[in-house]
């Protein structure tokens, strides 16, 4: 292999993965030690150790790694550590979790990840209260909880979770009488759940449904009213209702209430991205990395390609007045995951697969200009979201079939 070829961190780390697949233990941690490390090439070789029954030795690497531990680390850790089922495996990650900072603890991906590895430990009483931590369950989540339920041979549990996830597919294809209905059965044996609300009042922002989102917030209200980030995300759901039709007197009114009620401001949508190595954050409109220009010249190269490929942009997805000196363009473009895109492109070495993760849902115009995007350029785009995993494909298709 040229020497050159090392510096490739994207390059090592799939070689370490294909090695370690291919059982050739040996090699993968020859090129370990000689190549740059990243937390991507700790998460490798800790899943590699494990699939060839080295389970030892992933729980060596782990105490090794020099990283501080955020959102993106704790992720591949926990993942790493949930397909080791010893003791010392399970002291080590309730020990992790133990430590996790406050501000981590709302993420879904972290949460999932330690679900995951909680079942796979037989705690299921541990996993379930961080299934109800959850504000904002998706479906990697009722996934997550029914693949730990079945290893922990909890069948009747299961129908609980099957009932959640079947109210968000009825809400998804806007079965609304249907989830409704669906809910009004279940709340007959078992006690009331924010997610199934919150499932309904997502697909009828997503219809534009205004009368059926005031319908279940205000149930909501009632039903929930300690679960203050529940109604939190409720009444920003209600508010994108009310802008997405014009009414932005409304919007705010509903902003100022729940500033008012709840206390709370909303959670600001980041985007994380991996380039040469590096784990590399956005926010929306961030002009904070060392090549801004060239981000945000790329960006308005893309949208140029997208506008020829008849892309509109949708104002329905801008939840405010436009500021002095924007347009719908200028706002839906500086969306974090937008730009996270726009600096894959500016690299030397142009991306054939991109791989992008949210805290955040995806809006409908970065959804519809990723799929297009995918297909202009000919790249492999991966978009993990709050709710799911988008594969963007060459074709200008989405594996969630845009029911999103």
């Amino acid at each position: 292999m040229p020497k050159t070829f090392l510096n490739d961190d994207i390059l090592m780390n799939s070689a370490i993965n294909i090695l370690m697949r291919f059982g050739d233990v040996t090699s993968a941690e020859h090129f370990f030690q000689i190549i740059k490390k990243n937390i991507i090439t700790y998460g490798a070789m800790m899943n590699g150790y494990v699939q060839n029954n080295k389970c030892d030795k992933a729980l060596d690497l782990f105490e090794e790694v020099p990283f501080k531990r955020n959102d993106v680390s704790y992720t591949i850790i926990l993942n790493a550590r949930a397909r080791i089922s010893n003791d010392r495996a399970t002291k080590i990650g309730r020990k992790l979790l133990g430590e996790m900072p406050k501000n981590l603890e709302t993420n879904n991906y972290i949460q999932n990840s330690a679900i995951d590895m909680l079942m796979r430990f037989g705690g299921v009483e541990s996993a379930e209260k961080r299934f109800q931590m959850i504000q904002k369950k998706n479906i990697i989540t009722y996934g997550t909880m029914t693949n730990g339920y079945n290893i922990n041979s909890e069948p009747l549990k299961n129908l609980m979770v099957h009932a959640h996830e079947l109210v968000d597919y009825l809400s998804r294809l806007f079965l609304f009488d249907e989830a409704q209905q669906l809910i009004e059965d279940y709340e007959k044996s078992n006690p009331s759940c924010s997610s199934m609300y919150m499932a309904i009042l997502s697909g009828a922002r997503n219809s534009r449904d205004s009368i059926l989102s005031e319908k279940m917030y205000r149930r909501m209200k009632i039903l929930f009213p300690d679960e203050k980030g529940a109604l939190i995300s409720g009444s920003i759901l209600l508010c994108n209702v009310y802008s997405s039709l014009g009414d932005h007197e409304e919007a705010e009114d509903i902003r100022f209430n729940r500033r008012k009620e709840l206390g709370k401001k909303v959670q600001v949508g980041l985007s994380w991205t991996e380039v040469n190595g590096e784990i590399v954050q956005f926010t929306s409109h961030d002009h904070s990395h060392a090549r801004p220009k060239e981000i945000y010249a790329e960006v308005e190269c893309i949208s140029s390609e997208l506008i020829k490929h008849e892309h509109n942009y949708d104002s329905s997805w801008i939840t405010r007045p436009l500021h002095e000196n924007e347009t719908i363009e200028s706002v839906l473009c500086a969306h974090s995951e937008r730009l996270a895109i726009a600096f894959n492109f500016i690299q030397e070495t142009k991306p054939s697969f991109i791989q992008i993760m949210k805290n955040l849902r995806v809006c409908g115009d970065c959804h519809h200009a990723t799929r297009l995007i995918a297909k202009i350029r000919q790249v492999e785009i991966v978009v993990r979201d709050a709710n799911c995993i988008h594969h963007f494909s060459t074709n200008g298709t989405c594996s969630c079939q845009d029911q999103f």
